[in-house]
């Protein structure tokens, strides 16, 4: 497997990931949800009018169907040196429509209604969080990159988890984007929450108890997958209070997935009840994924077992299978 690229295409939002999201939003326990700096601060409304600052410039945004949409000209003159960024605007939408093939451009584009210089709302080029953060992407400044986190944090300000839970899924789904992680880790990894809820939740009514026993199949079928406990996995991968999902390949996580929905199968198939007998099932799940990646490793010719995390300056160096 080689090294992951950086992520350079937006998220297509197809009906499978739309379906994807409204499931994740659905589970609580996984932490891909992040509470707003200021837990106190009011919910966003309908129509509501903000003006946020990027060094020093100011970006008007319009809260609209539960999430920012922001002002594309006020974007382009932050980031871009230019005294007509209406102008550098108009050739921009040529460019990405024409010749980079952002097609569906036109239909995310929404005329809203936002304060102008004499103080009367007119209506303005506005678009969401995603579609900014690939109009961004091709514009060449030295500016680009400090936006995209900027947009990362401000993009979803204000809005709670109770308002819309999928809010907090593509804030999750955007931050990866601006740490560099691939469409297909993305997917993967939003898959692998689903995934990990419905064994749970199959545990949970099989008289599994959550915790400590959670965390002993888990490890069983880990270490059935990869050869590896969680902790050792974690030690491998050089993490110490870090999620180890978030630091997987995304063929770790489908591994890790084929495990745990063969392990719910299994539990389901044979009527496992308590803990001794999903154990069973953990460790029967857990060899067929440890099965599946052996024969994959035999084809490739190495481990897809991997050194790599994310963090800052990780190791991006594959085992060699040994």
């Amino acid at each position: 497997m080689s090294t992951q690229k950086p992520f350079e295409k937006p998220i297509k939002f197809d009906t499978a990931m739309k379906e994807v999201i409204k499931k994740v939003a659905k589970v609580k326990k996984e932490g891909v949800s992040r509470e707003p700096d200021d837990p106190d601060a009011p919910i966003a409304l309908e129509g509501e009018l903000q003006l946020a600052l990027f060094k020093g410039k100011q970006i008007r945004q319009v809260f609209h169907n539960n999430e920012w949409f922001f002002s594309i000209v006020d974007v382009i003159e932050a980031i871009v040196e230019t005294d007509r960024p209406r102008k550098y605007w108009s050739d921009l939408k040529v460019q990405l429509s024409e010749i980079e093939g952002f097609t569906e451009l036109s239909e995310k584009i929404g005329q809203l209604k936002m304060p102008a210089s004499d103080g009367k709302l007119r209506e303005t080029d506005a678009v969401n969080v995603e579609t900014l953060f690939r109009i961004v992407q091709s514009i060449p400044s030295p500016k680009a990159e400090t936006f995209k986190k900027w947009l990362a944090k401000v993009g979803y300000e204000r809005i709670q988890e109770f308002q819309d839970p999928e809010i907090s899924v593509k804030r999750a789904m955007l931050n990866w984007q601006v740490q560099g992680r691939t469409e297909d880790w993305i997917e993967a990894r939003l898959r692998s929450i689903i995934t990990r809820n419905e064994l749970t939740s199959e545990w949970a009514q099989r008289g599994v108890a959550e915790g400590i026993e959670y965390g002993c199949l888990t490890n069983i079928i880990s270490k059935e997958t990869f050869g590896f406990k969680t902790q050792e996995h974690k030690k491998l991968k050089g993490l110490k209070h870090h999620n180890l999902r978030d630091h997987m390949t995304d063929l770790e996580l489908m591994f890790t997935m084929l495990g745990e929905k063969s392990t719910a199968a299994i539990a389901q198939s044979s009527d496992a009840q308590g803990f001794n007998k999903n154990a069973r099932a953990a460790e029967s799940g857990g060899r067929v994924a440890g099965n599946a990646r052996r024969g994959l490793e035999k084809q490739l010719g190495h481990s897809i077992i991997s050194r790599q995390n994310f963090l800052k300056g990780g190791d991006p160096k594959k085992l060699s299978g040994k």
